[in-house]
């Protein structure tokens, strides 16, 4: 009994320590600086509009005329805006709970940023087995700087992260109960035909009926799509992976049509996904859909006859909608400063710069004071996960390697599928939802050097000293690039001391 509470103590302890830390990372002047931050101009202002509008109006002026409190160049005319509604909904109730101001729009990117840091832990405790190795997952996210200066913005980034790692963290709780059932089904089929546990069984196993963690996966990952259609890359991976695991499980538990089991009960879970993407995604365009004014809302009742004509007049609008968003996007080449070649995100070469400005009513200790804010990750972190995703996709090939197969996956759908986009006018901080895998890559290799296989689990001295170092000079690392990702007025020669290439200025 007392060692059961000791153990529930450590996982309070744990999700107190991490939730704590990525708090006071991300509320900490929360609403500095009170100008529009970056796409906050988009999206601050689209999320006041659809709980005010009831639909995203265009807005007139200046762009900060909304930062300081003038809302009347809000129109009634529909705005023509390239993403789905979820991530401005959020953003605009956060401006229902405490007004218009800096600290609201971007209120409910920090709480949901704080979240995924605690989803994180859980998770990884799950994975490494320790929850120790959770802590250090959730404590590494909480201070990556990509991770924090997206949780403090009110873009669109962040909530998707969210989502991705909710769906993933559901996804594994499938696995270990799906895997858990099938070993324990196959022992019962032993047991009553009275063979050892080195028969292979005939058949490719049983049918566990409707999978629920799948199901909220599928639900969480579909909602990650009507945030930012990049959703998709991850729902398609981790759902494909999901099949895998199952293969991988099936085959382990000693049924010897393993493949056709799994691909057997693929089909159902395809075709659920067919339904439930399709319903949640549209469920986000309810705003869209019960506002007359919304951009291009009677689009089908002014072109009869055109489009997909077998649909009715609201969904046809929709369908030549998101058309015009395609053909956006497809041609999105603007030259911007801050663009960046997406070969290079691994090793955050190009970050961006949210906000720069000089801070001269600031008492910083020097002649020229400045306020910035870069989407910069943690070098430490970003550099060696690099390194450890090629030691992880030699394990899989090397030694079918479940668990760097999971992990490889997160990282590759957030950066490989932006490949073919390089000509594209795309940023660095996309890569706020290879963050998460980032980290767990990391803790992994961490792992195995503290906790080496050969030890059996036992602890190695000299990995665990390696181990801690790192972690420590991570953690020292993001308290030296804290106030450039929150924005704290610095002296511009301490600003100049962050900018380690010429390719971060």
């Amino acid at each position: 009994m007392i060692l059961e509470r000791l153990w529930r103590w450590r996982v309070a302890l744990m999700a107190t320590v991490v939730g704590v830390l990525a708090a006071v990372m991300r509320f900490a002047s929360l609403g500095h600086p009170t100008d529009l931050v970056f796409d906050e101009v988009f999206y601050a202002r689209g999320g006041y509009s659809l709980v005010e509008l009831g639909f995203e109006g265009e807005w007139g002026g200046d762009n900060q005329d909304f930062a300081h409190g003038d809302f009347s160049q809000l129109s009634d005319e529909g705005d023509f805006v390239v993403h789905p509604n979820t991530g401005k909904l959020l953003i605009g109730l956060g401006m229902k709970m405490f007004g218009a101001t800096p600290f609201g729009w971007r209120f409910f990117a920090a709480l949901f940023g704080v979240a995924a840091c605690v989803i994180l832990a859980f998770t990884a405790r799950r994975l490494f087995r320790s929850t120790i190795w959770g802590t250090v997952a959730g404590v590494l996210l909480a201070v990556d700087g990509e991770h924090v200066v997206l949780s403090r913005t009110a873009l669109l980034d962040g909530f998707m992260t969210f989502f991705v790692i909710a769906g993933f963290a559901l996804l594994v709780m499938d696995r270990e109960r799906t895997r858990e059932r099938l070993m324990a089904a196959a022992a019962q089929e032993r047991g009553a035909l009275g063979w050892g546990p080195e028969v292979r069984l005939p058949g490719g196993g049983p049918n566990l009926g409707i999978r629920w963690w799948r199901l909220a996966a599928m639900v969480a990952f579909s909602v990650s799509v009507s945030v930012k259609w990049n959703g998709l890359y991850f729902m398609a991976a981790f759902l494909v992976l999901s099949v895998v695991f199952d293969w991988y499980d099936r085959r382990a538990a000693g049924y010897e049509d393993w493949f056709g089991g799994g691909f057997l009960r693929a089909i159902p879970a395809f075709l659920t996904t067919v339904v439930v993407l399709p319903l949640v995604y549209l469920a986000s365009w309810i705003p869209w859909f019960t506002s007359d004014n919304s951009w291009g809302r009677h689009w089908a009742e002014q072109n009869p006859g055109e489009g997909v004509t077998w649909l009715p007049e609201s969904l046809r609008s929709l369908v030549h909608y998101h058309r015009q968003m395609w053909d956006f996007h497809k041609s999105l080449d603007t030259p911007h400063n801050y663009e960046s070649n997406p070969w290079f995100w691994p090793f955050q070469w190009r970050p961006t710069a949210f906000y720069f400005e000089d801070a001269p009513d600031a008492d910083c200790g020097a002649d020229r004071c400045v306020s910035a804010i870069h989407a910069v990750g943690d070098p430490l972190l970003w550099w060696v996960a690099f390194a450890v995703l090629l030691f992880a996709l030699w394990r899989v090939v090397r030694h079918r390697d479940m668990l760097a197969l999971t992990l490889a996956v997160g990282y590759l759908a957030a950066w490989v599928t932006w490949l073919p986009f390089a000509h594209r006018t795309i940023f660095t901080f996309y890569t706020v939802t290879m963050a998460p895998f980032v980290v767990l890559l990391v803790v992994w290799a961490l792992q195995r050097l503290a906790q080496p296989a050969r030890l059996g689990g036992a602890w190695s001295p000299r990995g665990l000293a390696i181990a801690g170092v790192y972690v420590g000079l991570v953690l020292a690392l993001a308290g030296f690039f804290a106030p450039i990702w929150i924005g704290d007025p610095i002296p511009f020669r301490y600003w100049q001391l962050h900018m380690w290439f010429p390719s971060w200025v």
